[in-house]
């Protein structure tokens, strides 16, 4: 795109105290460079208006009509961030939220990105369910200072003191005098001004006096995916495209080799094959003659290799051995002999791929004159996305135009930036715009897993039936991805010693929607019940005792409680089940309701109550949407999801033999409450995963008296526990 240093009169440094929370410089920033405002094709942005927009700040455009435009830095993927970050916007400028249209805004991560926790600058990655809780205060800035601006400017042309004017929606006013002005008018007629301080706490609305953010509020994407006019990198065409497809090495690490280039090059309509670290690309006129050729590559692959020979399930026979050895926490120790009771238990948890709805794909043009390039891309990551494509073409990620389009699903696998640049290093060596896919097939046979692991849980308690000492030792590969959702920040329970060891099977691994806290706290809470259940005590009541010093978790326990009817007996071939977690800040429990088909080894769920308590829920339809989306995506990899090896390869193909959950499988009752609060934002988008794998374990417990410990829980893993 080329922005950087076109910003007139104000230098990138100072600007990015819009970011940082300190004083916003807006030096000439209604007057930036058109193409930081374009749909990156030379066109004006698409809005609501028909005229042209003027450039309030880089977040904030209002046209002569009122429609305002909005800019978005996250990727929309589904979860509705793009909505949920201009409603944030909107409620401080006080926008009339139905003149406002959102669009995405440039990969420029110095401008639009924030750090870990909203400090500072960052990226524009979305993950981790931090987006509106990272941006929240950022872009409460944002739309405050923007309505500054045009107080301001409202003060000159009117004459009066700015203290004597209000805003009502994309209006200031004048009360003493009667008069108004509509946002439209006053574009037109803002200047530069030397700063725009930051607007002090005080000064920003009250959670009471909210407008737009905590109520209803209809999402910009939807509309378009449901007339089919929305564009995924997918959808793209751009003149003179040509494909691609890569085969990729079968074992991780394997090198290639091809024999037949000769022939395959003497195909008509094949235009080149690249030979990559670790596959052949091939560069065809058409995408149908790159899937016919590819299976025509004669390759041969190194061996030697990590992952060789690695089989999956076999690897869990050495994980106990690792997870015997000792630890040196003499407290956690002593405490672990003191009890009166101990506790040891293991659980499983298999390979899991991502089975987003759109493959891996995109677009990338190299210039004749090696200058520069061009992209499109539906990423979890554009700066780092454009970095790498920098990066691969030797050129200045400046000179990287890089077109956003809307994600086909990511949970954390387009996070990464492997495809994008393999689409790269075939744009160079043809200098043409080559549109890169992968099959179903390329994406789970070379895909990144979240990380299989075997849990060793250990507990004792004390005469109080109080748990004095904990142990949890994680067991598999994906070093610091098992171990995140290990923590048990709303248990009290002292003396404890959590710790992950790794063994590199030469697998690659990614995080997956909520990372470890999925297995994590499957065995937690499953462990749990376990001596809950052994000490006769009812497990909601086991956990409101280990949370007596935190009652906002308490409350949030005893509201799905309450939800469920908990100390109602469920019917006859039924039972519940409870779980807690904690994920990205936000509280949420769960509490399932199943049956048991105990011929067919198939587990019923028929009832799921929902509770989050995610601090004030900017757009409470969508968290609900979210935390729905979240139950269902872990109660598939629990009951179904799972990868496996044999000697280093993927044995999974395609849904065929990779089984998701399907919609006569979901439950006959989800129903999700959101507490409120008026603390922070917190994450939302991934709290549903972590709560039902434990709370279908709990049920399945107390339905058969038998525990399942390995999940996914197959039909075969139910008929054999069952026995």
């Amino acid at each position: 795109m080329g922005n950087q240093g076109k910003f007139k009169g104000l230098s990138r440094r100072r600007f990015i105290g819009t970011i940082g929370g300190g004083v916003i410089f807006v030096v000439g920033a209604w007057k930036l460079a058109p193409d930081l405002f374009s749909d990156h094709q030379g066109t004006p942005v698409k809005t609501g208006s028909d005229f042209e927009g003027q450039n309030v700040s880089v977040w904030v455009q209002i046209h002569e009509d009122d429609w305002i435009t909005i800019y978005n830095p996250s990727s929309e993927m589904g979860q509705g961030s793009m909505t949920a970050l201009a409603v944030i916007i909107a409620e401080e400028l006080d926008a009339d939220w139905s003149k406002v249209t959102v669009v995405q805004s440039p990969a420029e991560p110095d401008i639009y990105g924030v750090g870990w926790g909203g400090r500072g600058r960052g990226s524009m990655i979305t993950v981790g369910s931090r987006t509106v809780m990272s941006y929240y205060n950022n872009l409460r800035q944002a739309g405050a200072q923007a309505r500054f601006i045009l107080l301001h400017t409202a003060a000159e042309r009117l004459g009066v003191p700015v203290n004597e004017l209000s805003t009502e929606p994309n209006k200031v006013i004048h009360k003493a005098s009667g008069r108004a002005m509509r946002y439209g008018e006053l574009a037109k007629l803002v200047k530069p001004m030397n700063a725009v301080p930051e607007i002090p706490q005080e000064q920003l609305k009250h959670p009471k006096d909210f407008r737009l953010i905590g109520k209803f509020g209809h999402r910009f994407d939807v509309p378009s995916k449901c007339d089919g006019s929305a564009q995924y990198a997918l959808d793209v065409q751009v003149p003179n495209m040509v494909y691609a497809i890569i085969a990729r090495s079968p074992v991780y690490g394997a090198k290639p080799r091809l024999t037949n280039a000769s022939q395959i090059r003497n195909i008509p309509g094949v235009i080149d094959i690249v030979e990559l670290n670790h596959g052949i690309g091939l560069i065809t006129e058409t995408i149908e003659l790159a899937i016919n050729t590819q299976p025509k590559l004669q390759i041969e692959w190194s061996t030697g290799h990590t992952a060789d020979n690695f089989n999956s399930v076999k690897a869990y026979e050495s994980y106990p051995e690792e997870a015997d050895k000792p630890i040196s926490n003499s407290d956690v120790i002593n405490a672990l002999k003191s009890g009166v009771k101990s506790y040891k238990s293991d659980y499983k948890n298999d390979f899991v791929y991502h089975a987003q709805q759109e493959p891996m794909n995109a677009i990338v043009s190299f210039s004749e004159d090696g200058k520069s390039a061009e992209a499109w891309v539906g990423t979890q990551a554009p700066g780092s996305n454009r970095n790498a494509i920098a990066n691969v073409l030797g050129i200045d990620a400046s000179k990287v135009n890089f077109h956003r389009t809307y994600v086909g699903g990511g949970f954390g696998r387009k996070a990464t930036s492997d495809w994008v640049t393999e689409a790269a290093q075939l744009a160079k060596a043809v200098r043409k715009p080559v549109k890169l896919l992968w099959t179903r097939e390329d994406d789970l046979k070379y895909g990144m897993f979240r990380p299989q692991s075997l849990q060793r849980m250990e507990a004792s308690v004390d005469s109080s039936n109080n748990i004095i000492g904990w142990k949890h030792i994680i067991v598999g590969t994906g070093d610091r991805l098992m171990g995140t959702g290990s923590a048990t920040p709303y248990y009290a329970i002292p003396n404890q010693h959590i710790e992950v060891r790794n063994i590199d099977h030469g697998v690659r691994t990614k995080h997956w929607r909520a990372v470890g806290h999925g297995p994590n706290k499957f065995a937690i809470e499953s462990f749990i019940d376990e001596i809950a259940t052994d000490l006769g005590v009812d497990p909601l009541d086991f956990r409101l005792n280990l949370m007596k010093e935190f009652p906002r978790a308490q409350k949030v326990l005893k509201t799905v409680a309450e939800m469920a009817d908990w100390n109602t007996p469920s019917p006859a071939g039924r039972a519940k089940g409870i779980a807690f977690a904690e994920r990205s800040g936000s509280l949420a429990a769960c509490v399932c309701e199943l049956a048991v088909d105990r011929s067919s080894g198939r587990i019923i769920v028929h009832k799921i109550w929902a509770t989050l308590d995610a601090g004030i829920v900017v757009q409470p339809d969508n968290a609900i949407a979210q935390m729905e989306g979240g139950i269902l995506m872990g109660m598939s990899s629990v009951l179904k999801e799972r990868v496996t090896f044999m000697d280093g390869m993927v044995e999974q193909s395609n849904f065929g033999d990779y089984q998701i959950l399907r919609a006569d499988e979901i439950p006959d009752v989800l129903e999700v409450k959101i507490i409120d609060s008026e603390v922070r934002p917190t994450g939302i988008g991934e709290s549903g995963v972590p709560i039902i794998g434990g709370a279908i374990a709990n049920a399945f417990a107390t339905l058969t008296g038998k525990r399942l410990k390995h999940i996914p829980f197959t039909p075969e893993k139910v008929i054999s526990a069952l026995a």
